[in-house]
């Protein structure tokens, strides 16, 4: 896809949280699902994405966090969208920041999706520089079927995770008392989000971390410009990078993520 989306198929809302106001596209019914963009925003590879979660029986909320609303991911407009995030007060994007601000944003807004939506619990789906939020959402006890897709902060410490302490260690209770389980996925090489990442996060939940690595060669070899020219590596399994093809690796993963979230917020095919 080369041009915008206009996201015509969404309901456009505005949710406040504790005083702060952010626009939130809607669509389907079912349990909720949280679909968070990537950099640099809400791509239609983004909305692709929410659009599948919704097919599969579920009530999307994609919340602009960033960049234009449904616009195709360029170079120079991608770098200047990084660039404001990097220095926004609403994310710890460098290591010893601790969780970004806009967690707790999040978990308001999964209470408020829960609440309209129903069911078990709400789903989390983070993805590139809100990867590692669908696992802080899980703070919030709505919150029980968290997928972590490439997480890449902090983007200057590769080993580390995008955790305060207090709740590095809620959370590791969390998932030991009830049996939580967090899905995440990377490609070999990504420089991105690393082994030594996925190795953190091991070591925090134990086996309550499932990750999954795809080869670097499978993925999508003509991506949109910003993750040709900027990010530079196979890095966004679902979404720039999957390659639309049944039974394609980046496909697989896709059809498992569903197949989680439908096991975890109990939606029958």
């Amino acid at each position: 896809m080369t041009r915008d989306d206009p996201l015509e198929d969404f309901a456009h809302r505005v949710v406040e949280v504790d005083g702060v106001a952010k626009t939130v596209h809607v669509t389907g019914t079912g349990p909720a699902v949280v679909v968070m963009p990537e950099m640099p925003g809400i791509s239609p590879d983004v909305a692709r994405l929410a659009r599948w979660v919704r097919d599969a029986g579920f009530t999307v909320f994609v919340p602009s966090l960033f960049g234009v609303d449904g616009a195709y991911p360029t170079a120079a407009a991608g770098e200047k969208v990084v660039r404001r995030a990097c220095v926004s007060a609403e994310f710890r994007a460098f290591a010893g920041g601790g969780t970004s601000p806009v967690s707790s944003w999040l978990r308001g807004l999964a209470r408020i999706a829960h609440a309209e939506a129903g069911g078990p619990g709400v789903g989390a789906i983070g993805l590139c520089f809100t990867g590692n939020f669908a696992l802080t959402m899980a703070v919030e006890p709505a919150v029980i079927a968290p997928v972590v897709n490439h997480p890449s902060l902090p983007l200057d410490a590769p080993g580390e995770l995008e955790l305060s302490a207090a709740d590095a260690a809620s959370l590791a209770e969390r998932f030991r008392r009830e049996d939580l389980r967090v899905l995440a996925y990377r490609f070999e090489g990504d420089r991105w989000c690393t082994g030594r990442r996925f190795a953190a996060y091991q070591r925090l939940l134990g086996g309550a971390f499932i990750g999954r690595v795809l080869p670097a060669e499978v993925a999508n070899p003509e991506p949109p410009p910003f993750f040709r020219d900027v990010v530079g590596c196979a890095h966004s399994v679902v979404t720039a990078h999957l390659v639309d093809e049944a039974g394609h690796p980046t496909v697989r993963a896709r059809d498992e993520i569903l197949a989680f979230l439908s096991t975890t917020l109990g939606v029958t095919a």
